[in-house]
């Protein structure tokens, strides 16, 4: 029997460091989208700040629908009108009915709904401000009647009909039938939305990974019992001179130790997947729904001249659309001028040129014709 008994040699601990790595993206609404849910207006917004491609585009085709100005048969009425629409007061710190339009059509493709608010000064004499109205703020239902349109406000969690709906611009984007709201440009696109967050979060998360090299130290006793006796105090010597080298501070130095030791990058041998063609199929959907030219976003992808033409004019079709849409808003802001102010005339609208390029087609167009007809006369004697 011996008496004095060899000190068992303590299991080895192995030393590790882990790092919390955010491995989703932080838009968990997108993520959770639901096709059936009511509440989109959240998440058009938060579509909106996580995609900036969508946010440009969105930007892009509000610019791009440009001024417009009233024609009347009156020659003073129109002038007082339009110099009405260029000073009038929009929201609190804006000015001019375009400023007010701008805001209009941005919620009108972002929520697929509109609203804003003629506002009467105090004798109800003339027209004082034009307002955008918040969609939280109001509820619109369709009355017994499908052609009615009831409006209410929101108060205390109870709906308040209007006193005066005839003031309040009510506009909807391709509302489907037997509904009030209208159809957000954005529908569709939360899902691919977020396969492409998804992309861009896994992209930064292996960069994190990969780009900031993270090392695997790994020490291995050898069969000499004293030297397995001692292995977890010696890894964790290893352990806290390796830190110690790869500190910030440190500067540049040297790692030497005694023993097997071997020091891996983590992650050398893995390859990042290539995202190109998946990122490029997002956006192609992306932009096809939103219907802007890729060059407008920036976007280089091969195409030829002919391509952009067309591309360009399809988006003259769309911001033609949106021009007969805002047409309306602005008619009814003029007839309830007119009407206060006790005018009868006609009045037309007509919008700018959306691009130079527009000039010149039609400035060709019309010299062609003008040869045209010289030709003929010219046949006729």
């Amino acid at each position: 029997m011996k008496i004095f008994k060899k000190k068992a040699p303590e299991p080895i601990i192995p030393v590790k460091a882990i790092d919390s790595i955010q491995t989703s993206h932080p838009f968990r609404e997108i993520k959770a989208y639901s096709p059936n849910c009511k509440n989109e207006m959240r998440l058009y917004s938060l579509l909106r700040e996580a995609v900036p491609i969508i946010d440009a585009a969105i930007n892009k085709t509000v610019r791009l629908a440009g001024g417009f100005q009233v024609i009347c048969t009156d020659e003073e009425i129109q002038k007082d009108i339009n110099k009405f629409l260029a000073n009038i007061k929009v929201n609190a710190s804006s000015v001019g009915a375009e400023s007010f339009l701008s805001i209009y059509l941005d919620q009108l493709l972002t929520f697929g709904t509109s609203v804003g608010e003629i506002v009467l000064n105090a004798d109800g004499s003339d027209i004082s401000a034009l307002y955008n109205a918040s969609l939280k703020d109001i509820e619109l239902a369709l009355d017994k009647n499908p052609l009615n349109l009831k409006i209410y406000r929101k108060e205390k969690n109870k709906l308040v009909p209007l006193e005066f709906p005839e003031l309040v611009l009510v506009s909807s984007l391709n509302a489907e039938p037997g509904k009030a709201y209208g159809t957000s440009i954005l529908k569709g696109l939360p899902f691919i939305s977020g396969i492409l967050l998804t992309i861009y979060n896994t992209l930064g998360v292996n960069w994190d990974r990969v780009g900031n090299l993270r090392f695997a130290v790994t020490y291995k006793p050898s069969s000499d019992a004293g030297e397995k006796a001692y292995a977890k105090e010696r890894a964790m010597q290893v352990a806290k001179e390796w830190q110690k080298t790869m500190s910030p501070n440190s500067g540049v130095s040297d790692f030497i130790s005694v023993g097997d030791v071997s020091i891996k990058v983590i992650g050398a041998d893995n390859q990042i997947l290539d995202s190109q063609i998946p990122v490029k199929q997002m956006l192609e959907q992306i932009v096809a729904k939103l219907s802007i030219p890729p060059f407008l976003l920036g976007l280089s992808w091969s195409t030829t001249e002919k391509m952009s033409a067309q591309q360009a004019d399809i988006l003259t079709s769309e911001l033609e659309y949106y021009r007969r849409i805002l047409s309306s808003v602005i008619t009814k802001v003029c007839n309830l001028w007119l009407k206060v102010h006790g005018c009868f005339t006609d009045f037309e609208i007509i919008w700018d040129n959306i691009n130079l390029q527009d000039e010149v087609e039609l400035a060709n167009a019309r010299l062609t014709r003008a040869k045209a007809i010289e030709i003929e006369k010219r046949l006729e004697i």
